[in-house]
């Protein structure tokens, strides 16, 4: 979930060119997210902090309450140390910054859905 067009989509596009991560959703806010994860079952979502209408905190927390299956990786530009305590006791497997490295992005995506699996 990005609120950010233009991000989500080049993220989307990048992550699509790869063989080692499928995206079956994309959406710019956190209000349909839990029938998206009951619909397609994804081992991970990414998620921004600052969505429309509701924040990465109050997503995640829903999420691992509707889908504790799924893993959640927090990607944000400007979430403070607060922020980041908060989206972990949500729930939230690992946040990044938006301006990490594709390769370390993908890592974590991977390192989240195994250790989640256990």
């Amino acid at each position: 979930m990005e609120d950010n067009d233009v991000f989500r989509e080049a993220l989307e596009m990048l992550l699509d060119l790869r063989s080692d991560v499928e995206v079956v959703a994309s959406v710019e806010d956190g209000s349909n997210v839990v029938s998206l994860c009951r619909r397609y079952r994804p081992d991970v979502v990414l998620m921004d902090y600052r969505l429309p209408g509701a924040n990465g905190v109050e997503v995640t927390a829903e999420l691992g309450e509707a889908c504790p299956e799924v893993a959640v990786v927090c990607l944000t530009a400007t979430a403070n140390a607060r922020e980041l305590e908060a989206l972990e006791a949500a729930g939230a497997a690992a946040c990044l910054s938006k301006d990490r490295d594709l390769d370390e992005i993908v890592a974590t995506i991977h390192s989240a859905a195994e250790s989640h699996r256990r």
